[in-house]
């Protein structure tokens, strides 16, 4: 106990040695003579290095059985839905679910045009005077 004590005081003398000599000490650079300082604009100008994000959205959740809860979710979205286990549900409900699964097959209807066109209802057009 008393040993972690001491590696953390002397932790903690050497880290404010190293600041102290940064701050006082000339920079070594010979084309820069400024010392370095770390203040406001500094931080203004590097963007912020989080893993995480504290921002946190207001979300809907649909459980299967179809109770909802306000949860706070990572990316703003208005409803997550958690999927269902089919192995669960009734026979019927779950052969109506996977029908709704399967693509949808579309007949293709032929479409008839009738001619009912008439040059002589638009000749009146191109006639010269």
């Amino acid at each position: 106990m008393a040993s972690g004590c001491i590696v953390r005081l002397c932790r903690s003398a050497l880290s404010l040695q190293l600041k102290a000599s940064e701050r006082l000490l000339p920079a070594v650079n010979p084309v820069h003579s400024t010392s370095r300082r770390n203040n406001s604009n500094r931080t203004s100008v590097v963007r912020c290095g989080r893993q995480v994000y504290a921002r946190l959205y207001p979300v809907l959740l649909v459980r299967p059985d179809g109770s909802t809860i306000n949860i706070r979710y990572k990316e703003p979205k208005r409803i997550i839905t958690m999927p269902v286990d089919v192995s669960l549900l009734p026979e019927a409900e779950r052969k109506a679910r996977m029908r709704k699964r399967d693509p949808k097959r579309t007949r293709m209807k032929e479409e008839q045009f009738e001619d009912e066109f008439k040059i002589d209802d638009y000749s009146k057009f191109w006639k010269k005077k």
